[in-house]
């Protein structure tokens, strides 16, 4: 997951660099909305899921790297 934020986001950083309990937004990554809707498309594409932004549980899905990996790994379809 940490490699898909670098390549979609052309992020100039190793994906091992990533501490997966930062917090995505803010003092973390400080990812900003636009940001997160290319990690969401890039999701759909590649595992067969929709993020929505209407999910009430989107501010602990997108907590940080690894709220965000275990709930792709509980939807995805591929």
């Amino acid at each position: 997951m940490a490699q898909l934020f670098v390549t979609s986001l052309n992020l100039e950083m190793a994906a091992a660099d990533i501490d997966p309990e930062a917090p995505l937004f803010g003092d973390g990554l400080g990812l900003d909305s636009i940001d997160v809707l290319e990690v969401a498309l890039e999701i759909s594409h590649r595992y067969g899921f929709q993020l929505r932004s209407d999910d009430e549980n989107n501010q602990q899905i997108f907590r940080n790297l690894r709220s965000l990996t275990a709930h792709v790994a509980q939807h995805r379809k591929t």
